[in-house]
């Protein structure tokens, strides 16, 4: 794992201004770097130069700002003003928040987090936890057909088909029934979306695979979303080709993660439901 040390340089700000604690929290994180004599910028806008990008909402928040940032390899550390914060580094009341200048100072490490790339009709969409494609309003069961490099995997009988890097995999993808896959892992997952079959299950793949999804039913009106947001309408007999992001997404961090730690802390894993919340 490798670190992030910045004495002087940009940090740029990626906030949630629908929530007023957000604005707050943020304005306080720009004054803290400012005095200590680093540039604040805020985003979406030009990236060029930002050694950081400092989110100040909920994952969703970090999803958006990750799309920015992973192209030039900045890394990103959150602040969570949301429901969950799991991918985020500090809770809203974390005294720590004050100190980010002098954890960047003095080193934050750097984790890497594998992405996904969608491909419809020649463009590319990123996604850091999730790529799906989906059957639009029509009230039946659709047909989807998965390849794996080239190779017919199955034809799925379901509302759509979601794939999921380990990132994601404690997102959509979990409350769709599939596994939790350690952000340690080179791999990605693959889960059907309600199949109409006793026999569908998740599958794991390697991460070099390439992956194809196609509807083969003409008035599905199906749909492809990145990260929960709807990016496409997909024509019938038309497919949608997901691989690895060549670049990775840099999670900087005050301490190396502990997984599953965080796991039992926001999710409740391993907890009995006889145990009191904490």
């Amino acid at each position: 794992m490798t670190t992030l040390t910045v004495e002087q340089g940009t940090i740029a700000l990626y906030v949630d201004h629908y929530r007023e604690d957000a604005r707050t929290i943020a304005t306080r994180v720009a004054n803290s770097f400012r005095q200590r004599g680093y540039d604040v910028t805020e985003l979406p806008g030009e990236v060029g130069g930002v050694a950081l990008i400092v989110t100040v909402g909920g994952d969703g928040t970090l999803l958006h700002a990750a799309k920015l940032a992973v192209e030039r390899e900045i890394p990103i550390i959150g602040i969570n003003t949301g429901r969950l914060g799991f991918l985020t580094e500090f809770d809203e009341d974390d005294e720590r928040i004050d100190r980010l200048p002098d954890f960047l100072a003095q080193g934050l490490h750097i984790e890497e987090r594998l992405a996904l790339l969608a491909e419809y009709r020649g463009e590319n969409r990123f996604a850091l936890n999730d790529v799906i494609v989906r059957k639009g309003g029509v009230p039946r069961i659709v047909p989807f057909t998965l390849s794996l490099d080239d190779d017919a995997a199955a034809q799925v009988p379901a509302d759509g088909i979601c794939i999921a890097t380990p990132t994601g995999s404690t997102a959509y993808f979990l409350s769709a029934g599939g596994s939790i896959i350690s952000p340690r892992v080179d791999a990605f997952g693959i889960v059907p979306l309600l199949p109409h079959t006793l026999f569908s299950r998740p599958i794991i793949v390697p991460a070099s695979s390439r992956m194809e999804i196609r509807c083969d039913v003409e008035p599905a009106d199906a749909q492809l979303e990145c990260d929960g947001a709807a990016v496409a309408e997909i024509e019938p007999g038309e497919s949608v080709f997901v691989r690895r992001h060549p670049k990775k997404v840099l999670f900087a961090r005050t301490a190396p993660l502990h997984f599953f730690e965080r796991l039992e802390e926001k999710m409740r894993w391993g907890v009995s439901i006889k145990d009191r919340l904490r």
